[in-house]
């Protein structure tokens, strides 16, 4: 949730730091509330889900993104409430940092308003994930307004998002729509199928099992002997 207070362009490293940090621990503020917990653990687990058989990506929640070693050593770095770095290694991290990962940026990042960070994610945030993270779709949410919003980066500027008849935008990084379900953010398909939870799935899949067993009944025939 901490963000970096200045927001000039990071060129690289200069060349005289010969040894650069490579093992940095997450150092972010515990969640605002458990909604927002919540909110989150959901984001992960139907992403997760969904691109199970995937190993060419990274999701996070709440994990500092280290950017600079000018800045570390001012505790300034950026903490997004959930991100999705594409093209890369799908493995467990301690932190996400930038040059021991090629350069590379979130492409993908979602906010959770609190009344203590909206004013931030709308306006320093932004500007840092359009300016220097150069995040291709940035999406912020309130779970307790449901105010939801989200930008697509184009020619270097972050442009308002426009929702469908659903009021679901779409994010052109994960090929998924984003919208409210329930009260809550969820993922849906490009057809507008919500995407479930692997308890959701689990669900569905017994509901399904045992409306075939029961037609099977209808019919007089023994579901074993199938």
């Amino acid at each position: 949730m901490t963000i970096a207070p200045e927001l000039e362009t990071v060129q690289g490293i200069q060349e005289d730091v010969i040894l650069l940090p490579t093992d940095l621990l997450s150092d972010e503020p515990p969640l605002e509330t458990e909604l927002h917990l919540r909110q989150i653990i959901l984001l992960l687990e139907c992403l997760e889900w969904l691109w199970r058989d995937r190993n060419d990506f990274y999701v996070a929640a709440n994990l500092s993104i280290y950017y600079s070693t000018h800045k570390i050593k001012n505790r300034d770095f950026c903490g997004p409430d959930f991100f999705v770095v594409l093209n890369t290694e799908r493995k467990v991290r301690k932190s996400w940092i930038v040059w021991e990962e090629d350069g590379k940026y979130p492409h993908v990042v979602v906010e959770i308003l609190s009344d203590f960070t909206a004013s931030v994610d709308r306006e320093g945030k932004k500007q840092l994930y359009q300016d220097i993270f150069r995040v291709h779709d940035y999406f912020w949410f309130d779970p307790y307004s449901l105010e939801f919003a989200g930008f697509h980066l184009v020619d270097g500027k972050y442009q308002p998002l426009e929702p469908h008849s659903q009021g679901h935008l779409w994010s052109h990084q994960l090929g998924l729509y984003i919208g409210i379900h329930q009260g809550l953010l969820r993922f849906f398909t490009p057809d507008g199928e919500l995407v479930p939870t692997p308890e959701e799935t689990a669900i569905q899949e017994c509901d399904r099992a045992n409306r075939l067993a029961a037609k099977l009944r209808e019919l007089s025939i023994d579901p074993n002997n199938i």
